[in-house]
């Protein structure tokens, strides 16, 4: 079983979905990308989960990012499930969900957690950049439904500081002040960032953020 760590290409698969045959590079193309494993259908906080995706789809639109979700039943199972996330949500279900049921994705992708269980996927969420690294990984027990707020906050940081020469601090939202990158030296940042820079400590620079 591989292990995925931050930075490592994210294994390419072809596979069964809701929707058809899905080449995974193939449907993230050019973009980011977020894969969220589930343990089965039919089971209700992955239940609730996948409807509140299905209405933040827009919003992951906005910054160019496809969804895609896992579970390990298959294809069938996976559109009965589908109408019941859309009839209990009210929302409608626009995004793949992978069927995995000889569990090749979910292997290749280190769901299986043993301790958890050694036949369901953990709940884990990979966030993918355009060059197909992992940028980011959470795993949540099975008891706590993920924040799509959150997942949108650490995708608006992640493209951030891909293009710019920063870092954000905690709680950083969108628009909010971020940290100046620890090896630009504070004259160079203060030519770089045109919106100024303010020293705290040496080793702390702030400046505002510089794609609002």
């Amino acid at each position: 079983m591989a292990t995925i760590r931050l930075g490592d290409t994210a294994p390419n698969f072809s596979a069964d979905s809701s929707i058809g045959e899905i080449n995974f590079y193939d449907y993230l193309g050019d973009g980011w990308g977020i894969l969220f494993s589930h343990p089965a259908d039919f089971t209700p906080v992955c239940t609730t989960e996948l409807g509140t995706a299905a209405k933040f789809k827009d919003e992951f639109d906005k910054r160019n990012v496809k969804m895609i979700a896992l579970s390990v039943d298959g294809r069938a199972s996976h559109n009965e499930w589908i109408k019941d996330i859309n009839e209990t949500q009210h929302t409608t279900v626009n995004f793949p969900i992978i069927a995995d049921e000889d569990k090749k994705v979910s292997n290749l992708y280190d769901m299986i957690h043993p301790k958890a269980d050694n036949n369901l996927t953990v709940r884990s969420v990979y966030i993918i950049a355009p060059d197909k690294s992992v940028k980011l990984i959470i795993t949540y027990p099975a008891s706590t439904g993920r924040n799509f707020h959150e997942l949108l906050r650490v995708i608006d940081s992640l493209q951030l500081t891909a293009y710019h020469k920063v870092a954000t601090p905690a709680n950083w939202q969108h628009g909010e002040d971020v940290v100046v990158s620890p090896a630009i030296p504070t004259e160079e940042a203060r030519s770089i960032f045109s919106k100024g820079v303010e020293e705290i400590k040496p080793y702390l620079r702030m400046t505002p953020d510089p794609s609002a």
